[in-house]
């Protein structure tokens, strides 16, 4: 069977849960992370070297890797705190980092550095270059940087990014609207809306792709709201904005986890951006003009909320498997 082709776009925690899975079901894996962090260690590296932040890269690295998990552990320490320049640094940016700066590129770092990891997959940056993320809320004020966002405490009306270091037009790294173009399928999520999916969508060229592209664009909407971001929104919000952003109905499918979060489980001290259970508005998706598929995707873990990344990955390959018997 030939291996279907699936670009998943976003940052964060929530995107290598699915590649994870992705790989374990031996599809060809593109993942296009977002470079607008600029918060802890990332932050720390990206505004010390001028480079694009190195977080999300490594998480996307390590999940799409089949070195021996002690190597993964390693790449993935992170230092205690003790007053020392490596404090809550992860081992993982800094290595990246120094990879960036040996071959004078961050895009190159990463395709040597995926290389050394034996990712099965392949692994963009969406931009070579650092973004500043700036978010215009609703009365009309602004804020820029992705980590003081969400600390404001308004409703976002709309995100954009813009070069951190020059004037330049945001632009796309190499290989990543091709990898849009010649996808089967285009996977968003799950993951911060405003701060981890859109950062992406903006860059004017990979918004244009994804409208164009003939692939399935399923959106795996969140199960949690998020403070400062998504507070009160339901599903087909979350559906609107990006509908919004990019002034297109581009979204084919989303999945929608129904399975109740039991009252009470989440630890608020640890994932204290988490509020409350994301609300299914099922008339609402159905005036965005996409496909629904609600069911159970939950993974409860550890006192968090999770999405189950075998349950989700079922489906998405029940989607894209489905679209080529059409054919």
């Amino acid at each position: 069977m030939i291996r279907p082709k699936i670009v998943v776009i976003g940052g964060g925690t929530g995107i290598p849960v699915i590649l994870t899975s992705l790989r374990e079901h031996h599809s060809k894996i593109t993942a296009i992370v977002t470079v607008a962090d600029d918060g802890g260690s990332s932050g720390d590296i990206r505004q010390s070297l001028a480079m694009a932040p190195p977080g999300d890269v490594r998480n996307v690295l390590a999940s799409l890797s089949s070195i021996p998990e002690i190597y993964q552990d390693i790449f993935q320490y992170r230092f205690k705190e003790s007053g020392s320049h490596f404090d809550k640094h992860s081992l993982g940016n800094i290595i990246i980092a120094a990879m960036s700066e040996m071959l004078g590129s961050n895009y190159n770092g990463i395709q040597v550095l995926a290389e050394l990891m034996r990712c099965d997959g392949d692994v963009y940056p969406a931009s070579e270059e650092p973004l500043t993320l700036h978010a215009v809320f609703q009365d009309g004020s602004e804020v820029a940087g992705e980590s003081h966002i969400a600390d404001v405490g308004k409703m976002i009306d709309h995100v954009y990014v813009t070069n951190t270091y020059n004037d330049k037009q945001p632009a796309p790294a190499p290989l990543v609207i091709k990898a849009i173009e010649e996808a089967d399928m285009i996977v968003l999520g799950p993951g911060s809306l405003f701060t981890s999916i859109l950062p992406n969508l903006v860059i004017s060229e990979i918004g244009e792709a994804i409208k164009k592209t003939k692939a399935e664009v399923v959106y795996i909407c969140n199960i949690m709201t998020q403070r400062g971001e998504t507070e009160h929104f339901t599903d087909a919000e979350h559906v609107r904005v990006l509908h919004k952003h990019l002034n297109a109905k581009f979204i084919d499918t989303v999945l929608v986890n129904n399975e109740k979060v039991p009252s009470d489980y989440m630890d608020p001290k640890i994932y204290d951006e988490y509020l409350v259970q994301v609300e299914h508005d099922f008339e609402g998706l159905r005036n965005e003009q996409v496909r629904v598929i609600s069911t159970n995707f939950l993974k409860l873990r550890d006192k968090g909320v999770f999405h189950d990344g075998q349950l989700v990955v079922d489906e998405l390959f029940n989607i894209v498997l489905g679209q080529r018997k059409k054919k």
